[in-house]
């Protein structure tokens, strides 16, 4: 049995998920930190503004090669900069967060699928990081 391994692009894509994934952490703190906020009665006018500050930088990584994600993103924004009730805008927000953390994990598996190439290992050779 070889060792299976991404070509280019598929190693490319797999480093825009893995800063994707750094984003969206950072996103996810602040939605948390809003909560919080929200939740001791305390200001809570600056998170709006942080939250579209991270989602900003998301969608401009996801565009060129994750479109569908990146467009889910902008709907977040959307939600993120409007009136309303905080306490629906922070559960929207967190449904949000999970909804975009599953797609990437979805694109993680097709990534793994549809760029492995698999090395064929010969008999007594050394296998490599031996």
């Amino acid at each position: 049995m070889g060792a299976v391994t991404l070509d280019g692009p598929g190693v490319q894509k797999m480093k825009t998920i893995e800063e994707a994934l750094t984003l969206l952490a950072r996103l996810n703190a602040i939605v948390e930190l809003y909560a919080l906020s929200l939740k001791q009665n305390k200001p809570t006018s600056m998170f709006g503004m942080q939250v579209k500050r991270a989602l900003f930088p998301l969608v401009g990584l996801l565009k060129p090669q994750f479109g569908l994600i990146a467009d889910q993103v902008s709907s977040i924004t959307l939600i993120a900069t409007r009136g309303g009730s905080e306490t629906a805008k922070i559960r929207v927000l967190r449904e949000g967060v999970a909804s975009i953390r599953m797609q990437l994990d979805i694109a993680i598996v097709r990534i793994k699928e549809n760029h492995k190439v698999e090395e064929e290992v010969k008999p007594g050779a050394r296998k490599p990081g031996e």
